[in-house]
């Protein structure tokens, strides 16, 4: 995605890559070592995100948002607003009630988060992205402050979907993002 966001050419569409980790936690360019309780045996890898320290793993969804937001006239907030809304829009399709909440990025339902965002903007591109926690071990975020909050508690989709279409919802939150963000059309990849 670093590679991809720094050569690009001016006239790259942009893109948006779904994938899912291996179990890592991840400290953003803000992150305090004192989030990071007891990672054990799960790696620990420094980014170049903003955010603090998030854990990633099997059964979550993570979006990269490979934009040129220069082009597109998109601010950081903005950009940000548009992740949150899409997530929240996607989880209204599955009668979910979220939030978003302007003291801490990410999406919540009640006062559990279900999405956390991380982005970097270098020259005028965004990467990184946000994840989606759908049906994975949660245990790993009870190993650090998630996001810089100590006790903060995570919520997943599994709870609420009885059958989960990972490939519905990659659907449904690309479309969501295109809409909020303005885009005309949706073209999907491998």
């Amino acid at each position: 995605m670093q590679s991809f966001s720094s050569q690009r050419p001016a006239d790259q569409r942009d893109e948006l890559w779904f994938l899912q980790h291996p179990p890592v936690f991840t400290l953003g360019r803000n992150s305090k070592p004192e989030h990071l309780l007891a990672p054990g045996d799960i790696p620990v890898v420094q980014i170049d995100r903003g955010g603090q320290v998030t854990y990633h793993g099997p059964g979550q969804l993570i979006a990269y948002i490979l934009l040129d937001v220069k082009r597109n006239g998109f601010g950081v907030r903005q950009l940000v607003s548009a992740l949150e809304q899409s997530i929240v829009a996607l989880l209204a399709d599955y009668h979910i009630d979220s939030h978003a909440r302007a003291d801490a990025p990410g999406v919540y339902v009640g006062e559990r988060k279900i999405a956390a965002l991380g982005l970097r903007v270098k020259n005028g591109k965004s990467y990184h992205g946000l994840s989606l926690h759908l049906e994975m071990d949660t245990e790993p975020f009870s190993r650090i402050n998630p996001c810089g909050y100590a006790g903060l508690q995570v919520a997943q989709l599994s709870e609420f979907v009885e059958q989960l279409d990972e490939q519905q919802i990659k659907t449904r939150l690309a479309g969501h993002l295109a809409r909020i963000l303005g885009y005309d059309e949706v073209i999907h990849g491998q």
